[in-house]
């Protein structure tokens, strides 16, 4: 019998996941920056935990929301970072570092759209785990949890299988706004995507934890309506640019022929 009791927890602009044990706590993502006094003061007070009982903190994907925290929870608890397994960095080289700086703006974007008030969303660019894992592991340390990959948001994107509860911790695979379900913003690879939505399918999941969004029972007819609605193309901050300077282009071309044919 798992001794699993799995928390979530409101951060700065997204669900916080905590895997509470009588003897350890994992984080199922690194979240915002601003999450971590949160967090930690939640163990200390309201699980009445020493903050080193936290000895892992995932990594799923280099987004502010899910790697922001990451190198400030080991600071102050010692927990070890455990991400995917890379060759390379995902904010690497100029276009990297810039792309980096546009994402943290976006999670401004996000915050201000939540109505909440300015925080230092700032972290390092490069992630520096301390452990790597890929398709079929255990979380170190935490082996009721298997590692899937899940990319197509990114190209590293991990997703996380509770396997005695058959709960799986899917980052930003899935959201749900509201009362409907939208595609992640990008979409660096839709073929993977598509790809990664019909692996977590097949698992046949008890409950979906999201990142945007929370706990839920998603039906079969529900994954094929979201893998039948995912988009087609990329969607990324260069294809939106070109998308809209394209079209502008198109527009304006249009309004000269009409006004050459008066």
């Amino acid at each position: 019998m798992s001794l699993c009791e799995i928390v979530r927890l409101e951060g700065y602009i997204q669900s916080t996941y905590l895997a509470v044990y009588p003897d350890k706590i994992m984080l199922l993502d690194g979240a915002c920056r601003p999450d971590v006094p949160m967090v930690l003061e939640y163990i200390k007070t309201t699980l009445q935990r020493p903050i080193t009982d936290l000895k892992v903190v995932v990594v799923t994907h280099m987004h502010p929301d899910h790697a922001g925290g990451a190198h400030k929870f080991r600071e102050q608890t010692g927990c070890l970072i455990v991400s995917a397994d890379k060759d390379t960095q995902w904010y690497s080289r100029i276009a990297g570092r810039t792309m980096h700086l546009v994402d943290m703006n976006l999670a401004h974007y996000v915050a201000r759209r939540q109505g909440r008030s300015p925080r230092n969303l700032y972290y390092p660019a490069h992630l520096k785990a301390d452990i790597t894992v890929g398709e079929g592991d255990c979380v170190p340390g935490f082996d009721e949890w298997q590692v899937l990959e899940t990319p197509g948001h990114t190209d590293r994107d991990l997703s996380l299988f509770h396997m005695p509860s058959r709960q799986v911790y899917t980052a930003d695979l899935i959201i749900k706004l509201r009362h409907k379900f939208v595609a992640p913003f990008p979409i660096y690879d839709p073929k993977v995507y598509i790809q990664s939505l019909q692996k977590i399918k097949a698992l046949k999941p008890s409950v979906v934890m999201m990142a945007h969004g929370c706990e839920l029972e998603i039906d079969e007819a529900t994954f094929d309506m979201l893998i039948t609605q995912a988009p087609k193309h990329p969607r990324t901050i260069k294809d939106t640019i070109k998308h809209k300077l394209l079209w502008r282009k198109n527009s304006d071309f249009t309004v000269f022929k009409k006004k050459h044919k008066k």
